[in-house]
């Protein structure tokens, strides 16, 4: 059971929400917050696996509320819940340390996978809205050629293998089954490319993933 805290003004959308991540699908909605500054005490409170975090609310918005979390040791992935023309503010979430990002609106079972991803530690970029975001998200400190370059040719085959397995959305577990090796093994490799590659997180790791053209030559 993935235990999820909703964080979003509308209770309109939270009413959807609840009724999409239900006990019978695998998910258990522990708490709910009407503004981004209720999150910390909520996440203490109740201890979910992933807060599903609107990014516009009116005080404490989805950025400042994120980058406030992932300042706690051992908080929960974060994942963005926005609109389709919001490209500026899902590139703050994302420079702030959410795990991704789904447009409301989305098939449940759409929203149901993505939640689970982040849950078990993997990265959703909605792929409706992916390009346009990561075009705003490379401004903000685009990496040179040169070193881009040098920091890639650091990876070994498998780490790179595993890099374009991030990109496309697979979890620990999911490149384990896929590169028939055990999810600590595949720990390892994130843990090191991570490393040399100077990434903060999972999200990170899609967008260098797609800028090198890795998930394309995985496809």
């Amino acid at each position: 059971m993935i235990r999820v805290l909703l964080v979003d003004d509308q209770e309109l959308v939270r009413t959807g929400l609840r009724g999409i991540l239900r006990v019978p699908f695998g998910f258990e909605v522990v708490g709910e917050c009407a503004d981004g500054g209720e999150v910390i005490a909520a996440v203490e409170a109740t201890a979910p696996d992933v807060v599903l975090m609107d990014v516009r609310m009116p005080f404490t918005d989805g950025v400042q509320a994120t980058l406030q979390l992932r300042r706690h040791e051992g908080s929960p992935p974060v994942l963005a819940l926005t609109t389709f023309d919001d490209d500026q503010a899902l590139a703050g979430m994302l420079r702030a340390g959410a795990a991704g990002f789904v447009l409301k609106g989305v098939p449940a079972e759409d929203l149901q996978r993505a939640v689970r991803v982040v849950a078990e530690g993997g990265a959703w970029l909605d792929p409706a809205v992916t390009a346009r975001v990561l075009t705003v998200y490379r401004t903000a400190a685009p990496p040179t050629a040169e070193r881009a370059s040098r920091d890639l040719g650091t990876l070994t085959s498998r780490e790179l293998e595993v890099l374009a397995l991030i990109g496309l959305g697979r979890t620990n577990g999911e490149i384990a089954a896929e590169l028939f090796v055990s999810e600590g093994t595949v720990k390892t490799h994130v843990n090191h490319l991570f490393t040399k590659l100077r990434l903060r997180d999972r999200a990170a790791a899609v967008v260098f993933a797609f800028d090198h053209g890795l998930v394309r030559r995985s496809g």
